[in-house]
């Protein structure tokens, strides 16, 4: 169920073990959230690849760097012709150029996030954009 009002958009999408059941443009295990929720600033996905199976392809883009998140099962990520081991917690960014590709285990399911931006088009982080405001939400109110 998607909710959708002037300044946010909110979906959910039960557990993640259900990506795998969800066919997105071809892809098992992988759900795009940019169109859905109305993203203008990255392209964000979901993914479940099953034990003992990888990218078919490896690849690369044009602007777009990406940032990979594991949080659950462990694999290999290749990158630019090196290969080294990845699991819950391992944090990977790519520039657009590089070359790159992953496979879980054979043992299991390999659970990530991919966020993609425009490489160089962050001008501010979180501390210099963020403004504390006197609203409350109901956990702070005394």
């Amino acid at each position: 169920m998607t909710t959708t009002v002037t300044t946010y958009t909110a979906e959910h999408l039960g557990p993640f073990e259900s990506l795998l059941e969800k066919d997105f443009m071809g892809f098992h295990g992988k759900y795009f959230l940019g169109e859905r929720l109305g993203l203008t600033g990255c392209e964000v996905s979901l993914n479940r690849l099953p034990a003992g199976k990888g990218m078919p392809f490896v690849h690369s883009h044009k602007k777009n760097e990406e940032l990979y998140i594991v949080l659950r099962g462990s694999g290999t990520f290749f990158v630019d012709g090196e290969e080294f081991p990845i699991g819950e917690g391992s944090l990977i960014r790519v520039a657009p150029e590089g070359e790159r590709a992953w496979r879980a285990t054979d043992t299991e399911d390999l659970y990530f996030i991919c966020i993609q931006a425009q490489a160089g088009s962050l001008c501010q982080a979180t501390l210099e954009d963020g403004v504390r405001l006197p609203t409350k939400a109901s956990w702070m109110m005394d």
